[in-house]
């Protein structure tokens, strides 16, 4: 959720605890009717992993149009990669990516890294180029990329 700590001053805690449970509803529905597993609540996002970035992509785009009635304005981000299991939660680098792209959104964006775009050829998605970015303890520029449905 973008700007969640300014937005929880203006409303007040009960109207925010409100807003996240409907977030938190929403994000769940949409992550399993998109085919993925909703592996935790950060406060004011979640982390989901899906079989395919394509998937992903689709599930944050909806999930943007959910919070948008909400009155709530998300970001998203994606990567696709190779992720440690960890219990019911997950690791890696891939993890630390994605949350790395998802922090470079703007508010209504879903970020996605070359990696996505590269493997969602055919899924009817467009994207438009971000530029390449260095990602936080990460090795490399990253080109990252706007997407839409």
């Amino acid at each position: 959720i973008a700007d969640s700590t300014v937005m929880a001053a203006e409303v007040g805690d009960a109207r925010w605890r409100e807003l996240l449970d409907g977030h938190d509803r929403a994000a769940a529905e949409e992550v399993t009717g998109h085919g993925g597993i909703l592996v935790k609540s950060t406060g004011d996002g979640i982390l989901a992993r899906f079989d395919g970035p394509s998937r992903a992509v689709a599930c944050a785009h909806a999930l943007r149009h959910r919070a948008d009635g909400l009155g709530l304005r998300t970001r998203a981000g994606a990567h696709t990669g190779e992720i440690e299991l960890r219990g019911d939660d997950v690791g890696g680098i891939a993890v630390h990516i994605a949350s790395r792209v998802a922090g470079l959104a703007d508010a209504g964006e879903v970020l996605v890294s070359r990696t996505v775009k590269d493997l969602s050829v055919g899924s009817g998605l467009t994207f438009e180029d971000r530029g390449e970015h260095a990602l936080k303890g990460v090795p490399d520029a990253w080109q990252l990329y706007a997407t839409a449905v």
